[in-house]
């Protein structure tokens, strides 16, 4: 089992930054695969970025490739989301997840096990 907690959202102008983290509970963090998922009004949740355990392997979402990046410190138990250049698109809430299993998809809501409560992130033009 794991809890997750982001912090960091809040409001930003159009082109402004933001960095996001997702604190893990219990002492194996380094075993889950992490990931940032976001869901907009109206809107399905869909995926922003994942790493694997080791932070050696990332993808990206389209839309948020060469703006956002994703990080991890296993020995702080954190997972982090850099956004730069940000855009009124992005408005979301942004959610933090892991799983503890080997899957070879990342991308989809039902390849993670734990999620947190949700962090918002407003970007106004």
């Amino acid at each position: 089992q794991v809890q997750l907690v982001e912090s960091g959202g809040g409001l930003v102008q159009a082109g402004g930054s933001l960095r996001l983290s997702c604190a893990a509970s219990g002492r194996t963090f380094s075993r889950y695969t992490m990931a940032w998922f976001r869901q907009a009004p109206g809107k399905e949740r869909e995926f922003v970025a994942s790493m694997n355990r080791s932070g050696g392997s990332t993808f990206y979402a389209d839309s948020v490739k060469g703006r956002f990046t994703i990080s991890r410190d296993n020995a702080k138990n954190t997972v982090y989301l850099q956004m730069n250049s940000l855009k009124p698109e992005d408005t979301a809430v942004y959610y933090c997840a892991a799983r503890d299993y080997y899957s070879g998809s990342y991308y989809q809501t039902s390849d993670y096990n734990y999620w947190g409560q949700g962090t918002q992130v407003t970007v106004s033009s």
